[in-house]
């Protein structure tokens, strides 16, 4: 028990016991419990799964019974929300919940990277009325807006924050304004303390997974409470109330009558490879965070070189969300950036690190391939993902993430394979600059793309689609773009119910389109035979897109429709109309004659203006893969090498069960079928797709839009 002498009286708390606590007191007495002490919330009569602190007053993570830890409660307070200068809704920052107590605002909170900012740019003390005190702790000055008075803050000077008062980051720049929540919703609200089924070891040796789930927690409560907030919503009509509920906005999860599908999808680690999985998003629900990942479940375990390839890079951010990455000897980052923003990057790049932007021969190209290349001391682990490495990306959005570990290979490995051939063909067009490194047990080696043949591959469970810059005729015509998923395709045997089976594009970028690009890029799609070994036949388009309604009322308001890059002359063709389908997740990729390529002087001929990466998930029949293997040995010992699969819809495979790739809702008669595995792919929006209404208006970034969204913001793109 705790000593008398600190606290007068204490006794054990049974699970899910209740206790209450007088107002007056400004400190809750610490309840002794099996490994550690409970701290209550001051400012509540009544609660119930307390924070948890560990003896000597330092947070830590604490075991209160076998597999379970609870996270802290915390109060909202009101909310920084991103504005321009006419107070609509601003693009460059993402909005900032402020809770009672210590709050900072600065370079992680904004959608771009701006060094005149720092990462903890002004401090926002906040009190139970809502009030707050500014400090600025950057070097730079902010500017302060308080009843149509505008005042310069320097360097750790202070202001009194109150309701609708405007703070400018950098003068004339990332304007905020402060919208407090009312009193009496605050005064009653509290942060639901989730349950987190862990293991004991995890508990003890991983502290930074707990973190990262209470953080995850606060957003939670969060979002909740600025979407219930009468003040802030600033909408009170029955039609806006009802678009905009958390049960509609939670509707992406599936497509069935279950709306939470996405809570059950679990995917056995030796399965992993056969599917992909979506990244934790901030302010969704935990159920809607189900087996989600983060950054710092990806770069792990002891790398010896890394290769970041993207379009955008936060060094600063990256190396904050992934400590570990200060501890790799060698890292490259192939990057798409440039201007300012890439100066930037030369400037704080640690000195280990390699910067290289890919050639661009044809105007209008970009660099948007984001995978990674992590390598071991026993293998290598591919990332192919769909996030830039950004704060915004990695925290706000729906992404997709799919890695392998392929193990290093030995004297009885594979000669090569479809994905190892795919793969270093790519690396080569990146014109990666050649260098030596040290590796253990090793030595010296030179890193190149022929390197990455020291793995193998043979275990790859998806094939990779690559796009390269250039003017791809004879051979290379079918080996990039849309041209190369035809060819894959082409090869692959599909069962008779895919025969005209209807394509589905889904995608964030919209170029600019015509009816004869698309239906080039629908044959590629419908590409393959049936069992007999007739054509499948061309199947119907649909086009995956937000309407505004969608935007408005997700998670970000209308912030969120600054991450969906769609010029009004490209959403507003008319052939498109008929395309249209519902639309809930916000994947980065392109449908786009740059990304995918256009077929040129009488189809000899494919033109590419950019880097894309992607990987194409396929039926195969397996074999046993119950040897799984992990380079980052984050399971015991070292693992044996996973048994060879064979490739993905090859007409000549066998020794094993196919596989049959499924939605979360697939309610099919196969699940005991010997003859196929069913694989589940937690597609984020409803299949098959439902069509547009007449009242749905397709989302474009360059108009505005009279009608306020959940936060009470306009929006008009800057």
């Amino acid at each position: 028990m705790y000593p008398r002498s600190k606290c007068l009286g204490s006794r054990f708390l049974k699970r899910n016991e209740c206790v209450e606590w007088p107002l007056r007191r400004r400190r809750a007495p610490p309840v002794e419990g099996d490994l550690g002490f409970l701290r209550f919330p001051t400012h509540l009569n009544r609660f119930r799964l307390p924070q948890i602190v560990a003896k000597g007053g330092k947070e830590k993570a604490f075991l209160l019974e076998p597999s379970f830890l609870m996270a802290e409660s915390r109060v909202i307070i009101g909310t920084l929300v991103s504005c321009q200068r006419n107070l609509v809704a601003g693009c460059l920052a993402s909005n900032v919940p402020i809770f009672e107590g210590a709050n900072f605002v600065g370079r992680n909170n904004l959608n771009v990277s701006d060094k005149r900012v720092s990462r903890k740019h002004i401090s926002l003390q906040a009190s139970f009325d809502g009030s707050a005190e500014v400090v600025v702790e950057g070097p730079n000055p902010i500017i302060f807006r308080c009843g149509g008075q505008r005042k310069k803050l320097s360097s750790q000077e202070k202001a009194k924050l109150d309701d609708g008062d405007i703070i400018e980051l950098i003068p004339g720049h990332y304007m905020f304004k402060y919208v407090k929540a009312g009193i009496e919703h605050a005064s009653s609200s509290k942060i639901d303390s989730s349950v987190l089924k862990i293991e004991k070891r995890q508990c003890d040796g991983e502290t930074s997974v707990i973190k990262r789930k209470r953080q995850a927690d606060e957003y939670e409560f969060s979002s909740i409470t600025l979407q219930e907030n009468d003040g802030l919503r600033q909408d009170t009509s029955t039609e806006a109330t009802k678009s905009c509920d958390p049960q509609f906005q939670t509707a992406f999860v599936t497509s069935c009558d279950d709306i939470e599908a996405i809570r059950h999808f679990r995917v056995p680690k030796e399965r992993l490879s056969l599917t992909f999985r979506l990244m934790q998003v901030q302010g969704l629900p935990a159920w809607a965070n189900s087996s989600s990942v983060t950054i710092g479940d990806v770069i792990q375990g002891n790398v010896l070189f890394a290769i970041l390839s993207n379009y955008m890079v936060d060094i600063d951010w990256l190396i904050s969300a992934c400590p570990s990455l200060r501890k790799v000897p060698h890292v490259l980052v192939v990057h798409g950036e440039s201007g300012a923003t890439e100066d930037h990057l030369k400037k704080v790049k640690p000195a280990n690190w390699v910067l290289h932007k890919p050639p661009l021969p044809i105007a209008y190209g970009t660099h948007h391939s984001k995978f990674m290349l992590l390598v071991y001391h026993n293998g290598v682990r591919v990332v192919v993902h769909t996030a830039n490495l950004i704060y915004v990306d990695w925290n706000n959005k729906t992404q997709g993430l799919w890695m392998q570990d392929f193990p290093s290979k030995d004297n009885n490995s594979c000669k090569d394979s479809f994905f190892e051939n795919d793969l270093v063909d790519y690396l080569k067009m990146l014109k990666l600059p050649e260098f030596t490194i040290k590796l253990p047990a090793v030595g010296n080696v030179t890193i190149n793309a022929s390197f990455f043949r020291k793995f193998d591959y043979s275990s790859a469970m998806v094939r990779l689609i690559a796009s390269v810059p250039g003017y791809h005729t004879g051979a290379n015509l079918n080996k990039w773009g849309h041209m190369k998923l035809r060819s894959v395709l082409g090869n692959c045997i599909f069962d008779k119910e895919f025969c005209k089976s209807p394509l589905i594009y889904q995608f964030s970028s919209l170029g600019s389109l015509d009816e004869k690009w698309l239906s080039e890029l629908t044959v590629s799609m419908s590409s393959g035979v049936s069992s007999d070994k007739s054509p499948l036949g061309i199947g119907k388009p649909h086009i995956i897109w937000p309407t505004v309604e969608d935007v408005r009322c997700s998670i970000e308001g209308y912030a969120a429709g600054n991450a969906i890059p769609s010029p009004q002359k490209n959403v507003e063709k008319d052939f498109l109309k008929k395309y249209w389908a519902k639309w809930k997740a916000n994947h980065v990729a392109n449908l786009s004659k740059a990304a995918w390529g256009a077929l040129q002087k009488n189809n000899s001929q494919l033109m590419v203006r950019s880097y894309e990466l992607g990987v194409l998930f396929l039926p195969a029949h397996v074999k046993d893969l119950g040897c799984w293997f992990s380079c980052a040995g984050d399971d015991g010992p070292e693992q044996e090498k996973p048994a060879s699969s064979s490739e993905p819809c090859s007409s000549t495979t066998s020794g094993g069960p196919g596989t049959r790739l499924t939605t979360l809702c697939w309610k099919g008669n196969h699940m005991n079928d010997d003859t196929s595995e069913v694989i589940q792919l937690p597609v984020p929006y409803q299949l098959p797709p439902q069509p547009y209404t007449p009242e749905d208006v397709p989302w474009s970034w360059d108009r505005r839009y009279p009608k306020k969204d959940v936060y009470g913001q306009l929006y008009a793109k800057q």
